[in-house]
């Protein structure tokens, strides 16, 4: 432990997260609309994912594209913004991470800052599935703890709908190619960070980030297509779902234990608990797993759908409005793409 109030575990300033944003397009779609356009079985939606609804970027009537990914990042970054109540002039860099940036060039983050009006900022994007958010709270944490920025924007988002044909009949397709068609949503969520408490006054107590892949096969691919290949017979987006169940509840408690060693935290400390967000019915198996019954559970898939780097901030979003002073929370998030272990604390000061 530092000596230093100003100094955090790891060295460097504290670092305060004053405000979160996020975007969901349009309505939200339930399991009967779902299962209208693509031939799914409703029933096996509700109890084998157990997902209630979700938001698409394109329209599933037509396939028109309503909200590309920079649209959706920049709502959130600018709602985030007008939170915090700071001005985008004082925004000294823009972090985003993302599973589906909309072109590999330009970076969807300086199409973002461009919308938002940021200009002569670093700006960074991180390539990465459901972790990307937190390493993006990572990066940005550390900006600011070391002293050399004083606010930033971080961003996480992702449109999971335009690796799926929404024309397509699936109602005989196997599971593991099925489960793509109902898991997963699109969004995205923002936050300012500051080196002082102001606005939300929630501390960035601790971030965890760590590849532990080695040697694994990945859970999730998602294949990129260039001119010479587009035409091949691959599936665009493919994904272990039994390997997924198997190990990420595993995973979590592993991080659940860790994140609270790091800290000094008893379970009995946490107020709230963010748990991982694969789907309604994996999330509740998940947090029955972690077992801390001190704490509350903030959710949200099963409203919004599987929308990979949205998650957290939605589920920081929720955690906000009932959060007061003197309160910790605690989130777990798993990356099986590659297999990635992340979470972060908070606590409102």
């Amino acid at each position: 432990m530092t000596d230093n109030p100003h100094e955090t575990r790891a060295g460097g300033r504290p670092v305060y997260l004053a405000s979160v944003g996020t975007a969901l397009p349009g309505d939200p779609v339930d399991n009967a609309e779902l299962a209208r356009v693509t031939g799914a079985n409703q029933e096996w939606i509700e109890v084998f994912i157990g997902t209630r609804t979700r938001h698409f970027a394109r329209d599933l009537n037509t396939g028109e594209v309503r909200f590309s990914l920079a649209d959706l990042c920049a709502r959130a970054g600018g709602r985030a913004v007008e939170a915090a109540g700071t001005d985008l002039a004082d925004i000294e860099f823009v972090v985003l991470g993302t599973a589906t940036p909309d072109t590999l060039m330009p970076a969807t983050v300086n199409e973002v800052a461009d919308r938002l009006g940021i200009d002569q900022v670093p700006t960074f994007q991180l390539q990465s599935g459901c972790a990307g958010a937190v390493q993006a709270l990572s990066l940005g944490r550390s900006l600011i703890a070391s002293g050399e920025y004083r606010t930033g924007l971080v961003i996480g988002g992702d449109v999971c709908s335009k690796h799926l044909d929404i024309r397509r009949d699936v109602s005989k397709a196997a599971p593991s190619d099925l489960v793509n068609y109902v898991l997963f949503g699109d969004g995205a969520g923002a936050a300012v960070l500051t080196d002082e408490p102001v606005g939300e006054q929630v501390e960035v107590k601790h971030v965890l980030n760590r590849f532990t892949g080695l040697g694994r096969q990945p859970g999730q691919v998602i294949e990129w297509f260039g001119l010479a290949d587009r035409h091949d017979d691959r599936q665009a987006l493919t994904e272990d779902y039994k390997a997924i169940e198997e190990q990420v509840p595993v995973m979590a408690v592993e991080i659940l234990w860790e994140l609270l060693g790091e800290l000094d935290w008893s379970p009995d400390d946490l107020d709230y608990l963010l748990p991982p967000q694969l789907s309604g019915r994996m999330t509740r198996k998940i947090t029955e797993q972690l077992d801390v019954p001190s704490a509350t559970e903030v959710s949200c898939v099963a409203e919004t759908g599987n929308n990979g780097n949205a998650l957290p901030f939605l589920q920081i979003e929720r955690l906000l409005e009932k959060m007061t002073a003197g309160q910790k929370a605690l989130a777990v998030a798993i990356e099986s793409s590659k297999w990635i272990k992340a979470g972060f604390a908070l606590e409102k000061i």
